[in-house]
């Protein structure tokens, strides 16, 4: 009997390349709904079973979510987020900071290193966003814009990989800034952590910009103690 000696791919795996290019190019954006079973069989020219295959093995990595009856959604853009979006589940809030802790640090030490003048203007834009946002009283924007704002700080480092980690928490910290935002006396627009960092950064001061993010996520971990 003759082996075959090829060493293409199965199939399934193909078209699990191709829906994993989609989601990490954007073509499939975050928290949307992918196309029907029916358009993309057409569009990739596969059977049932092999999409559902590659369907099932993104879902698994936490990239896609099956909602019976309503569709699949594009929960992350990538293995590692989706893996980190399921521990998140599994771990106290306190957890989570104690690790971003170790992200925020390293992310503020390496922008103060390696930022361009174009982070610096995005940075200072986004915190702009956020206090106009703030001060509206628009506070899905002001928690939009202070996220990104973080991995504005995390892109700057020029680690994509860091950057990908700290990606991750964005679903988390995002939810968390909109639940402090309803406690009474809870203020918006600390100085901690934002323009100071920012300074920093733009001064190449690696070690105030450290200092700064501890007394930023000290500030976190007194809410959480709340």
């Amino acid at each position: 009997m003759t082996l075959s000696t090829s060493h293409r791919p199965p199939l399934a795996d193909e078209v699990t390349a191709k829906l994993r290019e989609m989601i990490q190019t954007g073509e499939w954006p975050l928290q949307q709904r992918i196309p029907s079973e029916t358009e993309l069989m057409s569009g990739l020219g596969v059977s049932r079973g092999t999409l559902r295959e590659a369907v099932k093995a993104l879902a698994h990595s936490g990239m896609l979510e099956v909602r019976r009856g309503d569709g699949t959604y594009v929960r992350a853009t990538s293995e590692i987020s989706g893996a980190a979006r399921r521990l998140y589940k599994e771990h106290t809030d306190e957890h989570v900071l104690e690790v971003r802790v170790g992200l925020d640090t390293q992310a503020a030490r390496l922008a103060a290193r390696h930022a361009t003048a174009d982070d610096v203007s995005a940075m200072r834009a986004l915190l702009a966003e956020r206090e106009e946002a703030w001060n509206v009283e628009d506070f899905a924007r002001w928690a939009a814009a202070d996220w990104g704002f973080h991995e504005r700080v995390a892109q700057a480092s020029g680690n994509p990989l860091l950057l990908e980690l700290y990606v991750s928490f964005g679903d988390v910290f995002h939810a968390d800034l909109l639940k402090q935002h309803r406690r009474p006396g809870f203020n918006g627009l600390p100085q901690a952590g934002h323009g100071d960092l920012v300074d920093a950064i733009e001064a190449h001061d690696g070690d105030a910009a450290v200092a700064s993010v501890h007394r930023n996520l000290n500030s976190c971990a007194e809410w959480l103690r709340e």
